[in-house]
């Protein structure tokens, strides 16, 4: 039986000229892929290895995450699908960190990739001026969406930086 792990990741640079929907979703796309690139090469088991104890941040975790994130402001959110989220509810609100150890790394990398596509397709008709109001939240632009994953991958590759240096001493950009 073999272990499977994590594929190389095809980063392209982030663009540095074009309209602002061209490098909204360039970043985006280039932190999708830092993310990624962060878990390459690594095994189901070293992508569940967590940081420091007691905290069960995992590279795993920070997929399965984002897998929600993407799920959840571009689907949910930003397109009006009736949607569930796909680790987290109501009573395990963190399952997408605390729920890896049985985890299927290989099923849930795959699950972020088509998270990512579905994300686009639901927004890829709406402009960035594209406006929505959620319980609990004020009235939100796609614009600011695509602001605020951009952010949320930033520091969530920070995370992911420390993780895989823990796992195997590989650090860069």
């Amino acid at each position: 039986m073999t272990s499977w792990t994590a594929p190389a990741a095809q980063r392209v640079s982030e663009p540095r000229t074009g309209d602002e929907r061209a490098m909204l979703e360039g970043w985006l796309d280039w932190h999708r892929q830092t993310l990624l690139t962060k878990c390459a090469g690594l095994s189901a088991e070293q992508l569940k290895t967590r940081a420091v104890e007691p905290s069960t941040l995992t590279l795993l975790g920070l997929l399965r995450h984002m897998t929600e994130v993407e799920r959840g402001w571009f689907r949910i959110q930003a397109a009006g699908q009736q949607l569930s989220y796909l680790y987290c509810d109501d009573t395990n609100i963190d399952g997408d960190f605390d729920d890896v150890v049985e985890a299927d790394a290989e099923k849930d990398h795959a699950t972020f990739l088509a998270e990512i596509e579905a994300a686009r397709a639901a927004v890829a008709s709406l402009p960035l001026d594209h406006e929505f109001t959620t319980e609990n939240r004020p009235t939100t632009s796609l614009r600011w969406v695509y602001l605020h994953m951009i952010e949320e991958y930033a520091r969530h590759n920070g995370h992911a930086d420390l993780l895989r240096e823990r796992t195997d001493g590989q650090t860069g950009d």
